[in-house]
């Protein structure tokens, strides 16, 4: 393909609910680029990390735990494309989408720090604050890029 190669997870993680991979793998050595599609809590089975259904019908959402999970679910999918070999130290660029900016940035930022805790190893960063995602249980979603040595 003239755009590279894709990447999916296996049927038993979570699929998209479009068309677009997981990931894609540019064609140049001896570096890879990969770039991961827009990433969420959502598990293979169809369920969210960080949503808990309540008895009354309501939903509780915790920015932190789908943050956790995103970042979780973002490592695996480097993993996969790489063979093992790059992981969430090797994103480059990252886009942060949010749904409530004012309320939910600083629990997503703890997160994101717990993993990148200096701004040394950071990838560049936007994060824009969004009036929602693909699921009424979504309040986070990441997009990046990251590169890993091949050879």
């Amino acid at each position: 393909m003239s755009n590279g190669t894709p990447f999916f997870r296996p049927a038993s993680n979570a699929q998209g609910l479009a068309n677009y991979p997981h990931a894609r793998l540019a064609p140049t050595t001896p570096h890879r680029t990969i770039y991961v599609s827009g990433t969420s809590s959502r598990r293979g089975d169809g369920t969210w990390d960080g949503v808990t259904e309540n008895p009354d019908g309501s939903r509780t959402l915790d920015i932190r735990a789908q943050t956790a999970a995103v970042l979780r679910n973002i490592q695996s999918i480097i993993e996969g494309a790489t063979n093992g070999k790059g992981g969430l130290g090797n994103i480059i660029d990252a886009t942060v989408f949010v749904v409530d900016l004012p309320k939910h940035y600083a629990g997503m930022n703890e997160e994101w720090n717990k993993v990148w805790p200096g701004r040394e190893g950071a990838p560049a960063r936007t994060t824009i604050g969004v009036k929602e995602l693909p699921n009424e249980r979504l309040l986070v979603e990441i997009k990046c890029t990251a590169v890993v040595e091949v050879d």
